[in-house]
């Protein structure tokens, strides 16, 4: 289950910035200075890795490694 949503998570920003454009195609409102659209890329393009950290969090996790991961062992963690 938790597979399916870090691959959801992954493929969200993507899927908004191509399918959201025709939707978003406007000049007006402003906002920041900046047209609609370009500040809809923009948000999304600064949103991307919160989401990637957020699914890479997730397969993480249901994949079992921890702390006792590679990583752990590196900072001295024991092996299982």
């Amino acid at each position: 289950m938790r597979a399916r949503l870090s691959l959801a998570m992954a493929f969200t920003p993507a899927l908004a910035l191509v399918a959201g454009l025709p939707f978003v195609n406007r000049l007006e409102p402003i906002v920041l200075g900046l047209p609609f659209l370009l500040a809809w890329i923009l948000g999304w393009v600064l949103a991307t890795p919160l989401f990637l950290a957020a699914a890479y969090a997730l397969a993480r996790r249901d994949s079992g490694e921890g702390h006792s991961g590679a990583a752990g062992r590196a900072a001295g963690g024991a092996r299982p």
